[in-house]
């Protein structure tokens, strides 16, 4: 009985479509440590924080194959809003891309991959704005999400509010995966 088991269980798994095949969606980064505190690199400059407010270089891999943007997204559920806070917007990464640069988060730098849009965050313009949580505040969670979609493109502009391009790009992921860090002052 239980080889017959095994033998239907084996049989089921490697003639299932895409059995052993599947690829998992990964986000890494030299600057964030899951679960680690955040750098100052990486904090706002301003607010009473100062940082240097630099986004950190992002690489993820194992994409699904339907894949036709990316899109990555910053937000902190901690922030003192009822709404929380986004940090960083951008999408329309083309498919073949698989990082995105140290510092891409300023669009006068022009990092950000061509085609992607940086749309406005809750620091109410376009671009990264990094963590800056109240001062005595427990550590706020930073999540950094990357969305595998499968659109080449959302018809939304530098001024969208994040919460709505969050919406189109729930409508539209394939997969997802996050790195959260914290940080406190």
């Amino acid at each position: 009985m239980i080889k017959t088991a095994l033998f239907v269980f084996l049989t089921f798994c490697l003639l299932s479509p895409g059995a052993g095949l599947a690829d998992t969606l990964t986000l890494e980064s030299p600057q964030l440590t899951p679960e680690g505190r955040m750098a100052d690199a990486q904090v706002f400059n301003g607010f009473g924080c100062t940082g240097a407010n630099i986004s950190p270089m992002l690489a993820w891999s194992g994409a699904p194959a339907a894949t036709k943007s990316f899109a990555v997204t910053v937000y902190d559920p901690d922030a003192p809003t009822g709404s929380g806070w986004w940090h960083w917007v951008i999408f329309n990464i083309p498919a073949d891309t698989g990082e995105l640069k140290e510092n891409a988060g300023n669009p006068s730098t022009g990092l950000a991959p061509k085609g992607a849009v940086q749309s406005r965050t809750d620091f109410g313009k376009p671009g990264y704005g990094g963590a800056c949580p109240p001062t005595g505040d427990k550590p706020h969670r930073y999540i950094f999400t990357l969305f595998a979609l499968d659109t080449p493109n959302i018809e939304l502009g530098i001024d969208t509010p994040a919460a709505m391009v969050g919406f189109y790009l729930n409508q539209h992921t394939l997969a997802k995966t996050s790195i959260t860090v914290l940080f406190n002052r």
